[in-house]
């Protein structure tokens, strides 16, 4: 008996038409690419999007339409949480997706948002060519997960009341934070904490369930928090949240097909990381300019206030994701080991 599951697998996974040469046959591969953003064009809207869109458009490109992508956003083809298994299992091709929120199921992932531990785009950029980088790889590798496109963005804070600068700020308020170990450093500060995807922190701050949402700057922008907010906490001179936000793969989908295939994915997601970038900084640049149209007060960050972070950070969220596995203990070390 054929289970939805199933069919989804098989009408995702599957060849989608046959390109004829001379002479042969061809099947046409369509990957599904998955995220939980506001969809927009190639050219406009939100960043992460706009790059999916763009790696679609190139793959196709660089295949001669041998192998082409669909983007589906707002979760609309897979809920958000459940994007990451779906690939691992490959009944999800591609998946632009915050590498904490697999979390739950692959503990050594929260590594993507550690409060304190990435401070600059160069820093955490410089991840994929250092040893962090292959081990963390490695181990996504191992677990059905290939990362194709490298995004890191800064975040701030939305408040629906007083902001949130200063860890002493957030005490009594409820918060989301993003990740385990971002609610461990906002519990120590007094804070109780709400866990959901950025994609219902309006809903939670509009019904009042929450009180201040931290996420990226794009995020803060896309999806539409200056709404529901009188205070933003700008990350974009400085920030202790940074979340590795990638274009990931399905291992098993990579794995079956053709050699030169493959080296496309490849180079036009390292491609793209570029892009990636500067859709991350525009946005923390932008961010202030949305929330003062609205008639939020906007707050800045700086090193010392990023440093206050860092040190409740260290003290607790550090050492309780090292002692998590050997592997944590080991990418947390390695990960530390590159300078901001």
């Amino acid at each position: 008996m054929l289970t939805r599951r199933h069919v989804l697998a098989s009408a995702l996974a599957a060849p989608a038409v046959l390109r004829m040469g001379v002479g042969t046959a061809q099947a046409a591969t369509t990957l599904k690419i998955s995220h939980q953003f506001p969809g927009g064009t190639i050219d406009k809207g939100d960043f992460r999007d706009r790059l999916c869109r763009m790696f679609a458009a190139e793959v196709a490109k660089r295949s001669g339409g041998d192998l082409t992508a669909e983007v589906y956003p707002n979760s609309s083809l897979i809920k958000t949480n459940a994007q990451f298994s779906a690939m691992r299992k490959g009944a999800l091709d591609l998946s632009l997706y915050p590498m904490p929120y697999a979390g739950g199921e692959l503990p050594e992932t929260n590594i993507g948002l550690m409060p304190g531990l990435v401070t600059t785009y160069d820093q955490g950029l410089r991840w994929k060519k250092e040893p962090v980088g292959k081990a963390l790889s490695d181990l996504l590798a191992d677990k059905g997960i290939l990362l194709i496109s490298w995004v890191w963005q800064a975040g701030g804070v939305a408040s629906r009341s007083k902001a949130i600068v200063a860890p002493e700020d957030a005490k009594g308020l409820k918060v989301r934070g993003g990740s385990r170990e971002m609610d461990m450093v906002l519990q120590t500060a007094g804070a109780a904490v709400l866990s959901v995807p950025s994609n219902e922190i309006y809903a939670a701050m509009q019904t009042g369930a929450c009180d201040a949402g931290i996420t990226s700057s794009t995020s803060l922008i896309s999806f539409r928090l200056e709404e529901v907010a009188k205070s933003l906490t700008s990350g974009a001179s400085a920030s202790y949240w940074f979340m590795l936000e990638p274009l990931m793969m399905s291992k098993a989908i990579f794995d079956k097909l053709p050699k030169n295939q493959q080296d496309i994915i490849l180079a036009v997601g390292a491609d793209l990381e570029a892009f990636g970038r500067k859709g991350a900084q525009d946005d923390d640049i932008e961010v202030t300019k949305v929330y003062e149209k609205a008639g939020a007060k906007v707050s800045a960050l700086d090193a010392a206030i990023v440093g206050k972070w860092r040190d409740i950070a260290r003290d607790t969220a550090w050492k309780d994701y090292g002692a998590k596995t050997a592997t944590s203990a080991n990418l947390l070390k390695l990960a530390s080991d590159v300078a901001a």
